[in-house]
């Protein structure tokens, strides 16, 4: 329950507006080294670019080609530490370059790029790149274009098939940590008094209420709220000068958009391809997914609004025919979609030159050269990065507040979920609940919450209906639902099919679950039927404002 009274009440160290993926790793690292944190976010956790990427922990391959070394060098360090703290949510990947003539990286220069790769990684735990000749990556991919290739590559980087949830669970571990975590919560208003931000006004969006968050003399704030940095600068108020913040444009993001499709002819099945489309040569990934395919993504300049992004039709258009492109037997269309999703990157603002040359390193920007002394805005932050920046973050915190320096301890210490594959819990799980729920679906339970996952299926030791499947389709089970409302800070429809799980994204865009769902709420949730239905409506609009295609839209006026 969420304590608005008790908020207002009490002085926090640390106040951080964004609960993105570098909001929860910050107020996590916060929350660990002793300092009062409270992290506000408007929508849901995750709901902002966390979730819109294409689901890859990776070093940046590219970026050496921009001579980004350092921010290789340190997506490849952070890519082991959450191989090692996060396994059951981030895996090894096997990405597949073709190489092909008449493109514009040559074969050497992938070469170069590969050998350099694996000196940035000199600590890694995954096996070293390989060069495939003509000859025998034509034997191993018989179904990739073969018109002007003269090779290809193999190396290994790391996926998060639910980065939504490592997100999820970077929150928890704040909360657990002793910090308060607050969703859709708005931030509208900052109090600036004598060169600080003295409060800040805020609204809980489910309920319309006014509260204020305060701190004490040294108290630093935070903005970890991505594309929309500029937009939270701009709350700003002073009695002597208005919106002394916010005048100068800081964020310049670029629009990423992917596909799900279903499995096609000649689909990778063990390895992703990482391939330069043909017509442009700007580089996309095929990623096997869930039993499907993700692929992506684009890089386009993006000034619209930010609370509604979405892949356009050519955008769409554009990576089915540079899938077929690289795989001529797929003949894919748009019939073959089952989901579309785009977003921003929260770029630092580059007018004139090209989104993929724009620099994917993060900035820290204080804004005391603004005469805002304990703002400190974050410009940019890759998902895989996001640990080490919340280090670097807390470091000039602490450093800000005059504070002794305490060490980071979020590089050792396990995600809450942190389990292994073989671990022997998994198997005990299986004899405690195989008679209510099957094995596998216990193993896949594991997959998704980790360690947590024995907590799901206590669930069903009162309520063994709640281990049955939500629909045949799917592996989800019914108990999922009621622990994202009592345990994931799940608040609506668009929480729990698209964000706690992934049923939004495996067929019909979710819109055929709401029978089942909504009877599982108002049976063990406390919901009742009015709020199901308004939760619905805002789910349905959800999807047709950011993740129906424009096209499907025209011909079903029903999802209209």
């Amino acid at each position: 329950m969420r304590n608005f009274s008790q908020i207002q009440q009490t002085n926090y160290d640390l106040i951080v507006i964004g609960g993105g993926i570098n909001g929860a790793g910050i107020a996590r690292d916060a929350a660990t080294r002793g300092l009062k944190t409270i992290l506000i976010e408007k929508g849901d956790f995750a709901s902002g670019s966390s979730s819109w990427s294409t689901r890859l922990i990776h070093g940046g391959l590219r970026y050496l080609e921009y001579f980004e070394f350092p921010l290789v060098r340190e997506s490849l360090k952070e890519r082991e530490v959450l191989l090692r703290n996060a396994p059951h949510l981030v895996s090894p990947l096997l990405l597949t370059i073709p190489i092909y003539s008449d493109r514009s990286r040559p074969y050497w220069k992938i070469w170069a790029g590969m050998i350099l790769y694996d000196i940035f990684s000199f600590d890694k735990t995954l096996p070293l790149h390989r060069m495939l000749p003509k000859a025998k990556f034509q034997q191993l991919f018989r179904y990739v274009d073969r018109n002007d290739l003269v090779g290809g590559a193999q190396y290994y980087d790391g996926q998060v098939t639910l980065a939504e949830r490592l997100c999820l669970e970077n929150i928890i571990a704040a909360q657990e940590a002793g910090a308060t975590v607050l969703n859709y919560v708005e931030v509208t208003n900052l109090e600036i008094t004598d060169k600080r931000i003295a409060s800040l006004s805020c609204k809980n969006k489910l309920t319309e209420e006014i509260f204020t968050v305060t701190g004490n003399q040294d108290t630093v704030i935070i903005n970890t709220s991505g594309p929309w940095v500029d937009e939270i600068c701009k709350l700003g108020h002073s009695q002597n000068q208005d919106r002394p913040i916010g005048k100068t444009k800081k964020m310049g993001g670029t629009k990423g958009s992917h596909i799900i499709v279903k499995p096609f002819a000649s689909a990778p099945k063990t390895t992703s391809l990482y391939v330069e489309a043909k017509s442009d040569g700007r580089p996309f990934f095929i990623v096997p997914w869930l039993g499907m395919y993700l692929i992506g993504t684009t890089d386009l300049p993006f000034k619209g609004d930010l609370d509604r992004v979405k892949a356009d039709n050519d955008e769409i258009d554009y990576l089915l025919t540079e899938t077929n492109n690289i795989i001529p037997t797929a003949n894919l269309s748009r019939e073959d979609i089952l989901f579309t999703y785009s977003g921003v990157r929260p770029l630092p603002n580059s007018e004139g030159k090209k989104p993929g040359s724009i620099t994917r390193k993060h900035i820290l920007y204080d804004h005391k050269k603004e005469g805002v002394n304990n703002l400190i805005s974050l410009i940019g932050g890759k998902l895989t990065t996001y640990r080490n920046v919340g280090e670097e973050m807390i470091d000039a915190v602490l450093k800000k507040m005059a504070r002794p320096y305490k060490p980071c301890i979020t590089d050792q210490t396990p995600l809450p979920g942190c389990i292994l594959p073989n671990d022997p819990r998994i198997d005990q799980a299986i004899q405690d609940y195989q008679n209510i729920v099957p094995a596998s679906t216990i193993n896949y339970l594991f997959s998704v919450y980790g360690a947590r996952a024995i907590e799901v299926l206590q669930l069903t030791k009162q309520h063994p209906e709640l281990g049955e499947k939500i629909t045949s389709d799917f592996s989800d089970i019914k108990a999922q639902i009621v622990y994202a409302v009592q345990a994931e800070f799940a608040q609506n429809f668009t929480d729990i099919l698209r964000r706690r799980t992934t049923l939004a994204m495996q067929g019909n865009y979710g819109l055929d679950l709401f029978p089942v769902v909504s009877e599982i709420l108002i049976k063990y949730c406390n919901w009742n039927s009015e709020k199901c239905d308004r939760s619905w409506q805002e789910y349905r609009t959800y999807i047709e404002e950011n993740c129906l295609p424009d096209y499907l839209m025209k011909s079903d006026k029903s999802l209209v």
